[in-house]
């Protein structure tokens, strides 16, 4: 799934009461096991003018890169942190551990051949999902519009749930990159 559809899905579900540390913990959440491909591959790409195709047909799948994927994709320990939260009884880190154990529960079933170990230390198996989000060849043609609508309801409900403006303006913002991400890639850079 898309990283803005993951935080609007997130934060409507998870940003109750609609008060700024609950509703940034829950954004916060959904983002977290994205942002290591982020920071490693902005750096790879634009720090270090690595090629696009090196950094996502090589580095992506290399050993250190998996492992950094497989501890912030594990559902072994984002369901610790959110054990703790709850024992802590902290609702922003109940709402960044919720919103993160939700993203990893919608990547599962939607990586077809690029995968995360989710349940990372116990096991380094990955599961090879017959569905993509991305990949027209295993669905995304589907799929994408689904969650395209899934990120707009998410972001009617934080509209309508009157979330402060910070957090308003972040959901166009995120609603407007969505729509961007799913046209991109499903009329321009897929191959029927």
């Amino acid at each position: 799934m898309n990283t803005p559809a993951h935080l609007l899905i997130g934060a409507a579900i998870f940003g109750r009461p609609a008060h700024t540390p609950i509703v940034l913990g829950a954004f916060a959440g959904a983002l977290l096991p994205d942002l290591s491909l982020y920071l490693m591959a902005g750096a790879a790409l634009f720090v270090m003018a690595i090629p696009p195709s090196r950094v996502f047909n090589e580095l992506y799948y290399s050993d250190e890169w998996q492992t950094v994927f497989a501890i912030d994709n594990s559902f072994l320990l984002w369901g610790l942190l959110l054990g703790l939260a709850l024992w802590r009884q902290a609702p922003w880190a109940i709402a960044l551990a919720s919103a993160a154990l939700l993203h990893l529960a919608l990547d599962f079933p939607l990586h077809h051949d690029d995968g995360r170990p989710h349940f990372w230390p116990a096991s380094a198996w990955v599961y090879e999902s017959p569905i993509s989000y991305w990949d027209r060849a295993h669905g995304a043609f589907w799929v994408a519009p689904f969650e395209a609508g899934l990120a707009l309801i998410s972001a009617v409900v934080l509209w309508l749930r009157r979330v402060p403006l910070w957090a308003a303006v972040l959901t166009a913002i995120l609603v407007l990159a969505e729509f961007w991400i799913v046209r991109k890639w499903l009329f321009f850079f897929i191959d029927s």
